[in-house]
Protein backbone atom coordinates (compact mmCIF):
# COMPACT_ATOMS: atom_id res chain seq x y z
CA UNK A 1 0.00 0.00 0.00
CA UNK A 2 0.91 3.67 -0.74
CA UNK A 3 0.52 6.65 0.26
CA UNK A 4 1.80 9.27 -2.37
CA UNK A 5 5.31 8.28 -2.71
CA UNK A 6 5.52 6.21 0.71
CA UNK A 7 5.42 2.61 0.60
CA UNK A 8 3.84 1.28 3.87
CA UNK A 9 4.38 -2.37 2.44
CA UNK A 10 1.78 -4.99 2.54
CA UNK A 11 -1.33 -5.25 5.12
CA UNK A 12 0.01 -1.96 7.04
CA UNK A 13 -1.04 -1.88 10.43
CA UNK A 14 -0.96 1.90 11.99
CA UNK A 15 -1.03 3.69 15.23
CA UNK A 16 -3.81 6.11 15.71
CA UNK A 17 -3.96 9.41 16.63
CA UNK A 18 -4.84 9.84 19.98
CA UNK A 19 -4.32 12.53 22.82
CA UNK A 20 -1.91 12.31 25.35
CA UNK A 21 -1.24 9.07 24.47
CA UNK A 22 0.91 8.83 20.92
CA UNK A 23 3.30 11.26 21.84
CA UNK A 24 7.13 10.93 20.03
CA UNK A 25 8.36 8.07 22.92
CA UNK A 26 5.48 6.29 22.42
CA UNK A 27 5.33 6.50 18.78
CA UNK A 28 8.79 5.57 18.55
CA UNK A 29 8.61 2.37 20.54
CA UNK A 30 4.92 1.79 17.88
CA UNK A 31 7.64 1.77 15.29
CA UNK A 32 9.87 -0.62 16.64
CA UNK A 33 7.45 -3.15 17.42
CA UNK A 34 5.94 -3.21 13.99
CA UNK A 35 3.79 -0.38 13.12
CA UNK A 36 3.78 0.69 9.57
CA UNK A 37 3.11 4.23 10.65
CA UNK A 38 2.56 6.37 13.52
CA UNK A 39 0.46 9.04 13.96
CA UNK A 40 0.93 12.42 16.22
CA UNK A 41 -1.81 13.38 19.33
CA UNK A 42 -4.12 15.88 17.14
CA UNK A 43 -2.93 19.33 16.59
CA UNK A 44 -5.75 22.20 17.08
CA UNK A 45 -4.86 24.96 14.07
CA UNK A 46 -6.24 27.53 16.48
CA UNK A 47 -3.47 26.79 19.21
CA UNK A 48 -0.74 26.05 16.50
CA UNK A 49 -1.58 29.46 14.61
CA UNK A 50 -1.10 31.22 18.25
CA UNK A 51 2.09 29.58 18.86
CA UNK A 52 0.64 27.63 22.11
CA UNK A 53 4.44 25.76 23.21
CA UNK A 54 2.23 22.59 23.94
CA UNK A 55 0.91 22.47 20.67
CA UNK A 56 4.32 23.33 18.74
CA UNK A 57 6.22 20.79 20.47
CA UNK A 58 3.84 18.04 18.64
CA UNK A 59 5.16 18.52 15.85
CA UNK A 60 8.61 17.17 16.82
CA UNK A 61 9.60 13.83 14.91
CA UNK A 62 12.28 11.72 16.00
CA UNK A 63 13.79 10.30 12.37
CA UNK A 64 13.33 6.58 14.04
CA UNK A 65 9.69 6.79 14.22
CA UNK A 66 9.35 7.80 10.68
CA UNK A 67 7.14 7.66 8.40
CA UNK A 68 5.25 10.11 10.64
CA UNK A 69 1.75 11.61 10.05
CA UNK A 70 0.81 14.78 11.84
CA UNK A 71 -3.09 15.18 12.14
CA UNK A 72 -4.77 18.60 12.48
CA UNK A 73 -8.32 19.21 13.21
CA UNK A 74 -10.38 22.55 12.75
CA UNK A 75 -13.50 24.24 12.16
CA UNK A 76 -12.49 26.61 9.44
CA UNK A 77 -10.80 26.95 6.24
CA UNK A 78 -8.29 29.80 6.83
CA UNK A 79 -6.71 28.65 10.12
CA UNK A 80 -6.56 24.88 8.63
CA UNK A 81 -4.55 26.05 5.55
CA UNK A 82 -2.39 28.16 7.72
CA UNK A 83 -1.67 25.59 10.35
CA UNK A 84 -1.36 23.36 7.19
CA UNK A 85 1.92 25.35 5.55
CA UNK A 86 3.37 25.55 9.20
CA UNK A 87 3.01 21.74 9.85
CA UNK A 88 4.77 21.07 6.54
CA UNK A 89 7.48 23.26 7.47
CA UNK A 90 7.99 20.52 10.39
CA UNK A 91 8.49 18.07 8.01
CA UNK A 92 6.43 15.34 8.53
CA UNK A 93 5.58 12.43 6.18
CA UNK A 94 2.20 13.01 5.65
CA UNK A 95 -0.49 15.53 6.84
CA UNK A 96 -3.68 14.45 8.32
CA UNK A 97 -7.16 16.06 8.83
CA UNK A 98 -9.09 14.87 11.62
CA UNK A 99 -12.82 15.01 10.84
CA UNK A 100 -13.47 12.04 13.15
CA UNK A 101 -12.70 12.81 17.08
CA UNK A 102 -15.81 12.38 18.65
CA UNK A 103 -15.56 14.06 22.15
CA UNK A 104 -17.50 17.18 22.53
CA UNK A 105 -14.82 19.90 23.23
CA UNK A 106 -13.85 19.31 19.82
CA UNK A 107 -17.09 17.79 17.59
CA UNK A 108 -19.63 20.12 19.95
CA UNK A 109 -17.26 23.34 18.30
CA UNK A 110 -18.11 22.15 14.99
CA UNK A 111 -14.36 20.87 14.63
CA UNK A 112 -13.68 16.88 14.50
CA UNK A 113 -16.47 14.40 14.08
CA UNK A 114 -18.54 17.87 13.95
CA UNK A 115 -17.93 18.04 10.49
CA UNK A 116 -20.09 15.26 9.91
CA UNK A 117 -22.68 17.85 10.19
CA UNK A 118 -21.44 20.16 8.01
CA UNK A 119 -20.44 18.24 4.79
CA UNK A 120 -19.98 21.16 2.70
CA UNK A 121 -17.34 22.64 4.65
CA UNK A 122 -15.57 19.60 5.54
CA UNK A 123 -14.91 19.47 1.51
CA UNK A 124 -13.99 22.98 1.38
CA UNK A 125 -11.59 22.46 4.18
CA UNK A 126 -10.20 19.38 2.85
CA UNK A 127 -9.70 20.60 -0.92
CA UNK A 128 -8.15 23.68 0.22
CA UNK A 129 -5.55 21.93 2.83
CA UNK A 130 -4.91 19.94 -0.52
CA UNK A 131 -3.76 23.12 -2.50
CA UNK A 132 -2.08 24.71 0.07
CA UNK A 133 0.54 21.84 0.35
CA UNK A 134 3.27 19.54 -1.18
CA UNK A 135 2.78 16.52 0.76
CA UNK A 136 -0.28 14.17 0.70
CA UNK A 137 -3.26 14.89 2.64
CA UNK A 138 -5.00 12.25 4.05
CA UNK A 139 -8.74 12.31 6.22
CA UNK A 140 -9.79 10.25 9.57
CA UNK A 141 -13.09 10.78 10.20
CA UNK A 142 -16.51 7.77 11.06
CA UNK A 143 -19.36 6.63 9.74
CA UNK A 144 -21.61 9.54 10.41
CA UNK A 145 -22.89 11.66 13.08
CA UNK A 146 -25.56 8.68 14.16
CA UNK A 147 -27.62 5.91 13.12
CA UNK A 148 -30.05 7.95 11.10
CA UNK A 149 -27.11 9.62 9.05
CA UNK A 150 -23.90 7.62 8.05
CA UNK A 151 -22.87 9.21 4.80
CA UNK A 152 -19.43 7.68 4.27
CA UNK A 153 -19.70 5.75 1.43
CA UNK A 154 -20.65 8.91 -0.98
CA UNK A 155 -18.36 11.47 1.50
CA UNK A 156 -15.72 8.70 0.68
CA UNK A 157 -15.78 9.93 -3.26
CA UNK A 158 -16.27 13.22 -2.73
CA UNK A 159 -13.08 13.42 -0.04
CA UNK A 160 -11.42 11.49 -2.94
CA UNK A 161 -12.57 14.07 -5.11
CA UNK A 162 -10.65 16.81 -2.99
CA UNK A 163 -7.49 15.55 -3.59
CA UNK A 164 -6.82 13.23 -0.64
CA UNK A 165 -4.18 10.63 -0.96
CA UNK A 166 -5.87 8.33 1.61
CA UNK A 167 -9.32 7.52 3.58
CA UNK A 168 -9.46 6.16 6.95
CA UNK A 169 -12.37 5.23 8.54
CA UNK A 170 -13.62 4.52 11.74
CA UNK A 171 -16.82 2.65 11.94
CA UNK A 172 -18.59 4.24 14.67
CA UNK A 173 -20.94 6.86 14.37
CA UNK A 174 -20.15 10.65 16.12
CA UNK A 175 -23.04 9.63 18.69
CA UNK A 176 -21.79 6.30 19.97
CA UNK A 177 -17.96 7.88 20.82
CA UNK A 178 -16.36 4.74 21.08
CA UNK A 179 -19.15 1.96 22.60
CA UNK A 180 -20.64 -0.17 21.10
CA UNK A 181 -18.95 -2.75 18.33
CA UNK A 182 -17.00 -0.84 15.18
CA UNK A 183 -19.37 -1.16 12.15
CA UNK A 184 -16.82 -3.21 9.18
CA UNK A 185 -19.91 -4.27 6.95
CA UNK A 186 -20.04 -0.57 6.34
CA UNK A 187 -16.33 0.06 5.79
CA UNK A 188 -16.74 -2.91 3.36
CA UNK A 189 -19.40 -1.02 1.52
CA UNK A 190 -16.83 2.22 1.38
CA UNK A 191 -13.79 -0.58 -0.33
CA UNK A 192 -16.23 -1.78 -2.76
CA UNK A 193 -17.22 1.26 -4.45
CA UNK A 194 -15.32 0.97 -7.48
CA UNK A 195 -14.92 4.59 -7.93
CA UNK A 196 -13.01 4.29 -5.05
CA UNK A 197 -9.18 4.26 -5.81
CA UNK A 198 -7.56 5.96 -3.02
CA UNK A 199 -6.23 3.15 0.03
CA UNK A 200 -8.84 3.27 2.62
CA UNK A 201 -7.69 2.24 6.20
CA UNK A 202 -10.02 0.76 8.46
CA UNK A 203 -10.27 1.81 12.10
CA UNK A 204 -12.37 0.03 15.40
CA UNK A 205 -11.77 -2.90 17.35
CA UNK A 206 -8.53 -4.31 15.89
CA UNK A 207 -7.15 -5.71 19.22
CA UNK A 208 -5.64 -8.82 17.88
CA UNK A 209 -3.49 -10.26 14.81
CA UNK A 210 -6.97 -12.88 14.32
CA UNK A 211 -9.03 -9.40 14.24
CA UNK A 212 -6.53 -7.80 12.12
CA UNK A 213 -6.41 -10.70 9.44
CA UNK A 214 -9.82 -10.58 9.30
CA UNK A 215 -10.12 -6.82 8.58
CA UNK A 216 -7.48 -7.51 5.40
CA UNK A 217 -9.33 -10.88 4.26
CA UNK A 218 -13.26 -10.09 5.25
CA UNK A 219 -13.35 -6.89 4.60
CA UNK A 220 -10.92 -5.69 2.20
CA UNK A 221 -9.46 -2.60 3.03
CA UNK A 222 -5.92 -1.60 2.29
CA UNK A 223 -4.55 -0.95 6.13
CA UNK A 224 -5.70 -0.93 9.31
CA UNK A 225 -5.42 1.11 12.37
CA UNK A 226 -5.09 0.43 15.93
CA UNK A 227 -5.71 2.75 18.64
CA UNK A 228 -7.16 1.97 22.40
CA UNK A 229 -5.78 -1.42 22.31
CA UNK A 230 -2.17 -0.07 22.00
CA UNK A 231 -2.36 2.14 25.32
CA UNK A 232 -0.19 0.78 27.92
CA UNK A 233 0.22 -2.02 25.19
CA UNK A 234 2.36 -1.13 22.59
CA UNK A 235 3.77 -4.51 21.83
CA UNK A 236 0.20 -5.50 20.27
CA UNK A 237 1.69 -4.35 17.04
CA UNK A 238 4.64 -7.19 17.30
CA UNK A 239 1.51 -9.53 17.78
CA UNK A 240 -0.45 -8.54 14.86
CA UNK A 241 2.67 -8.60 12.38
CA UNK A 242 3.64 -12.20 13.95
CA UNK A 243 -0.21 -13.30 12.56
CA UNK A 244 -0.80 -11.57 9.47
CA UNK A 245 2.75 -12.12 8.10
CA UNK A 246 3.42 -15.84 9.71
CA UNK A 247 0.13 -16.80 11.40
CA UNK A 248 2.01 -17.15 14.25
CA UNK A 249 1.79 -15.67 18.24
CA UNK A 250 4.46 -12.88 18.94
CA UNK A 251 7.33 -14.36 20.83
CA UNK A 252 7.52 -11.75 23.39
CA UNK A 253 8.14 -12.59 26.70
CA UNK A 254 6.29 -11.10 29.83
CA UNK A 255 9.83 -9.88 30.29
CA UNK A 256 10.05 -8.06 27.27
CA UNK A 257 6.43 -6.34 27.46
CA UNK A 258 7.61 -5.73 30.84
CA UNK A 259 10.55 -3.68 30.06
CA UNK A 260 8.64 -1.70 26.88
CA UNK A 261 6.79 -0.83 30.16
CA UNK A 262 9.81 0.61 32.15
CA UNK A 263 10.79 1.97 29.04
CA UNK A 264 7.68 3.98 28.69
CA UNK A 265 8.02 5.38 32.61
CA UNK A 266 11.61 6.44 32.57
CA UNK A 267 10.79 8.19 28.91
CA UNK A 268 8.32 10.08 30.13
CA UNK A 269 9.75 11.46 32.97
CA UNK A 270 12.81 11.75 31.06
CA UNK A 271 10.75 13.89 28.43
CA UNK A 272 8.57 16.44 31.27
CA UNK A 273 9.34 15.41 34.44
CA UNK A 274 8.89 13.16 37.13
CA UNK A 275 5.72 14.11 38.90
CA UNK A 276 3.83 15.49 34.85
CA UNK A 277 5.89 12.29 33.78
CA UNK A 278 4.13 10.07 35.89
CA UNK A 279 1.22 12.06 35.70
CA UNK A 280 1.24 10.89 31.87
CA UNK A 281 2.19 7.40 31.86
CA UNK A 282 -1.00 6.73 34.19
CA UNK A 283 -3.71 6.16 31.46
CA UNK A 284 -0.90 3.73 30.35
CA UNK A 285 -0.68 1.87 33.16
CA UNK A 286 -3.99 1.90 33.80
CA UNK A 287 -4.85 0.29 30.66
CA UNK A 288 -2.29 -2.21 30.23
CA UNK A 289 -3.49 -5.76 29.92
CA UNK A 290 -0.40 -7.22 31.60
CA UNK A 291 -2.48 -6.57 34.78
CA UNK A 292 -5.75 -7.97 34.06
CA UNK A 293 -7.17 -10.82 35.64
CA UNK A 294 -4.71 -10.27 38.74
CA UNK A 295 -6.50 -11.48 41.59
CA UNK A 296 -7.16 -9.25 44.65
CA UNK A 297 -5.30 -6.77 42.54
CA UNK A 298 -7.36 -3.68 43.64
CA UNK A 299 -5.01 -2.34 46.24
CA UNK A 300 -1.85 -2.85 44.30
CA UNK A 301 -3.35 -0.93 41.45
CA UNK A 302 -4.47 1.84 43.88
CA UNK A 303 -0.87 2.19 44.96
CA UNK A 304 0.92 2.07 41.41
CA UNK A 305 -1.52 4.86 40.52
CA UNK A 306 -1.16 6.64 43.49
CA UNK A 307 2.70 6.19 43.57
CA UNK A 308 4.85 9.96 43.44
CA UNK A 309 8.36 9.01 42.50
CA UNK A 310 10.19 6.60 39.94
CA UNK A 311 11.36 4.79 42.21
CA UNK A 312 8.25 3.94 44.10
CA UNK A 313 6.68 3.16 40.58
CA UNK A 314 9.54 0.70 39.37
CA UNK A 315 9.46 -1.19 42.50
CA UNK A 316 5.37 -1.84 42.59
CA UNK A 317 6.07 -2.82 38.69
CA UNK A 318 9.12 -4.90 39.85
CA UNK A 319 6.70 -7.03 42.58
CA UNK A 320 3.98 -7.91 39.82
CA UNK A 321 6.92 -9.13 37.52
CA UNK A 322 7.70 -11.22 39.79
CA UNK A 323 4.63 -12.36 40.95
CA UNK A 324 3.20 -12.86 37.34
CA UNK A 325 6.20 -14.94 36.73
CA UNK A 326 6.02 -16.83 39.55
CA UNK A 327 2.58 -17.88 38.71
CA UNK A 328 3.75 -18.65 35.06
CA UNK A 329 6.17 -21.03 36.03
CA UNK A 330 4.03 -22.97 38.76
CA UNK A 331 1.55 -23.51 36.00
CA UNK A 332 4.24 -25.01 33.57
Amino acid sequence: MKIGNINLGERPVMLAPMEDVTDRSFRLICREQGASMVYTEFVSADALIRDIPATVRKLTIDPGERPTAIQIYGRDIEPMVEAARIVEAAGPDIIDINFGCPVKKVAGKGAGAGMLRDIPKMLAITEAVVKAVKLPVTVKTRLGWDHTDKPIVDLAERLQDCGIAALTVHGRTRSQMYTGEADWEMIARVKENPRLTIPLIGNGDITSGPRAAEAFSRYGVDGVMVGRASIGAPWIFSDIRAWIDRGEESALTLADKFGLLRRQIAESIERIDEYRGILHIRRHLAATPLFKGIPHFRDTRIAMLRAETCDQLMAIIDDVERMLAAAAEQQS
